[in-house]
């Protein structure tokens, strides 16, 4: 395991903080590529509401959760074990929900108060990825709403989502992998976690030197409820040609 530095940026008083916040993603963006967002305006007790709706959710038996099939065309949906990544050439572990704004949606009568709940929790999302890639925007020489447009929630084609992940306990098995190594294909991820559920590792892009950093050394980032890590993707970093650095991660093999 290598030691790594993720910068810890506050987002306290945001409008007269601004610049010097932009100074400190941008510079995070383009070194770590990861981060963790602290006084962000979500509180610890509407992350594990969100967490204990999605729990609710992925308690329901396969036919009940089947009602929100999941769409190759749109990725959205619930989907289980259905991901091969070719950096192991086996399914994820896991089972996951992805939900965008006009997208079917589980029925509230199967989870009560998912709908507001979810959709209330995405708004609060939005205003702080709104505000991380207006800074970043400004700071790639772009107009402070360029990334913001491309993401508005008002739009039939806004690719913006919320995802809900379920890794079902572990056989302990060895070799056995809860995802394989992965970057992520959007701007940016707003990640939640909770205390002790440890999994996600990291390695960032510059730092890899085999395919898939398979054989490359990945740091640990131990789960705080309450703090947001961002990473930075394939797409923010595409359009500013390889000026952020992109990361691969996953929970790693048992």
């Amino acid at each position: 395991m290598a030691a790594r530095l993720v910068p810890v940026i506050s987002l306290k008083d945001f409008e007269y903080r601004r610049e010097e916040i932009t100074q400190q993603l941008v510079e995070a963006a383009e070194t770590a590529g990861f981060l963790t967002l602290v006084d962000h305006g979500i509180s610890v007790d509407e992350i594990k509401q969100q967490f204990a709706i999605s729990k609710a959710f992925f308690a329901l038996p396969h036919e009940s959760k089947g009602k929100t099939p999941h769409d190759l065309k749109t990725n959205n949906g619930w989907e289980y074990k259905a991901q091969l990544r070719p950096s192991t050439g086996v399914y994820d572990e896991k089972e996951s929900l992805w939900l965008q704004r006009n997208s079917t949606w589980p029925s509230d009568e199967d989870v009560p108060h998912f709908n507001s709940t979810t959709r209330a929790f995405m708004d609060k999302c939005a205003v702080i990825s709104d505000r991380i890639v207006s800074c970043l925007g400004i700071a790639l020489g772009f107009p402070a709403d360029y990334f913001q447009i491309a993401n508005d929630p008002s739009k039939d084609d806004c690719l913006t989502q919320l995802r809900m992940i379920h890794y079902p306990p572990s056989q302990g098995a060895p070799g056995t992998w809860r995802a394989g190594s992965h970057t992520d294909i959007g701007c940016l991820t707003l990640l939640f976690q909770l205390d002790g559920e440890d999994g996600l590792e990291i390695c960032p892009g510059r730092e890899s030197h085999t395919t898939y950093a398979m054989g490359d050394v990945f740091t640990p980032l131990p789960a705080h409820t309450g703090p947001i890590v961002v990473n930075i993707g394939d797409m923010l970093t595409y359009f500013n040609q390889g000026r952020t650095n992109f990361v691969l991660q996953g929970p790693q093999k048992k």
